[in-house]
């Protein structure tokens, strides 16, 4: 007699706790961030899916019951957002179909959005100063916010209520209003199908790998406001307002991803590191700026109960030594470029790792290439548990069948 969904939810579930508690699994596990791999499976373009949340389903739907990762990326809440970044005229990103071709992914524009002269205009108000001056510079939609009196006059100050309300009645703000408005039902629109995609995910036996998501404080300085350029300089020139600026938003990323948890009921905290690798800080910058406040950041998480899942877009193999100073068996080191086999002699008694087969070798290699890299994985990575298979990076070019080999092999050879 088969296993029930229930019974299979609840064995891939424990399969992937085991990982991450450093124990052996009865397999390795296997998870993705299949990125638009469905989309190019089900021979459908980027921007369909971008623009259609059922043709991104159908796409997501196929994928995961045809490959059976031991849990699935909900792909809502990344990859169904066309129209609500067209909504609100969004600068920082080309999305498929809206400035790069309908089958080419996202490119993220760099620039600085926060001015150097603006730290301490963000370090009194981080609030007004997102609402009055980052958000006109990032939405075109919303550029007549730009105009609005500081919120802190209308609200503290009793004499402002009969003029603070006046920018609110110009025909530039009641169009950004209703352009909000239009942003607010797309919005609701993509929470209906990502919670509807996890209560059927798990009706079929996958649990979701995340349940919320944050980033390092200077990642989110550095990728959102001032900018690579202007970071990177920020470091010579204002280094104590970097730092300033990384502690105040501390406790926001904390509570992006605590309150993000407590919807979706999952402990598992996606973070993405963009900033804090080889090449782009050395290793007394990564000392300084960018590891105290992602430190507290993951401490924190884990004393709310929750799990880090640090996905190291780049290569840290300098950095091993200094992540590894974390609680062990608490949280989960996903590695694109690092050195793996050099993270697993450093982090083995510390962190489970992830990862790491190369895009170009899914891309580019036969289904055997893929197996005799899996396998010296297994053999080495894997070895006593600790360890959980995926690529280096997402699987937007990867061929079909050398998806299938890797996951068919991890399930087959990843016994313990």
């Amino acid at each position: 007699m088969g296993k029930t969904m229930e019974e299979l939810y609840r064995e891939r579930e424990q399969r992937v706790l085991d990982a991450i508690a450093l124990k052996k699994p009865d397999r390795v596990p296997i998870l993705a961030h299949f990125s638009f791999f469905p989309a190019k499976y089900s021979e459908m373009t980027l921007e369909e899916v971008m623009y259609d949340p059922e043709k991104l389903w159908k796409a997501q739907w196929k994928t995961l019951t045809e490959f059976e990762p031991d849990m699935d990326n909900n792909p809502f809440a990344l990859r169904s957002i066309g129209p609500l970044l067209e909504i609100l005229d969004f600068k920082q990103l080309k999305w498929p179909g809206h400035g790069v071709a309908a089958d080419v992914s996202y490119q993220f524009i760099d620039g600085e959005y926060m001015m150097a002269d603006e730290y301490d205009a963000f370090l009194a108000d981080p609030t007004d100063f997102t609402l009055r001056t980052y958000w006109p510079r990032i939405f075109g939609a919303l550029k007549a916010f730009e105009k609005l009196p500081p919120l802190r006059d209308i609200v503290t100050y009793a004499m402002g209520t009969p003029f603070g309300f006046g920018a609110f009645g110009s025909p530039e703000m009641i169009e950004a209003l209703e352009t909000l408005k239009k942003a607010g039902e797309k919005s609701i629109q993509v929470a209906y199908y990502s919670r509807l995609f996890t209560e059927k995910a798990r009706e079929a036996g996958f649990p979701m790998q995340y349940g919320g998501f944050t980033q390092a404080p200077f990642d989110t300085l550095s990728d959102y406001f001032r900018g690579t350029k202007g970071s990177m300089f920020d470091m010579y020139r204002r280094p104590d307002k970097v730092i300033k600026a990384c502690e105040k938003l501390l406790p926001v990323m904390l509570e992006l991803a605590v309150n993000a948890s407590r919807i979706s009921g999952n402990p598992r905290i996606f973070i993405p590191i963009h900033k804090g690798l080889d090449g782009f800080m050395s290793q007394e910058q990564f000392k300084r700026f960018f590891w105290p406040t992602l430190r507290d950041l993951l401490m924190a998480l884990i004393n709310e109960g929750l799990t880090p899942c640090v996905l190291w877009e780049g290569d840290c193999t300098s950095r091993l030594d200094i992540i590894k100073d974390v609680p062990p068996a608490r949280a989960l080191y996903a590695f694109e470029a690092t050195d793996i086999f050099k993270a697993k002699d450093a982090l083995d008694t510390q962190v489970c790792i992830r990862g790491n087969v190369p895009p170009s070798l899914l891309a580019t290699g036969t289904p055997e290439d893929i197996r005799a890299y899996c396998k010296k994985l297994i053999d080495i990575v894997g070895k006593d548990g600790g360890y959980i298979m995926d690529s280096a990076a997402g699987f937007d070019d990867a061929k079909p069948e050398n998806v299938k080999a890797m996951f068919e092999f991890t399930k087959e050879y990843g016994l313990y």
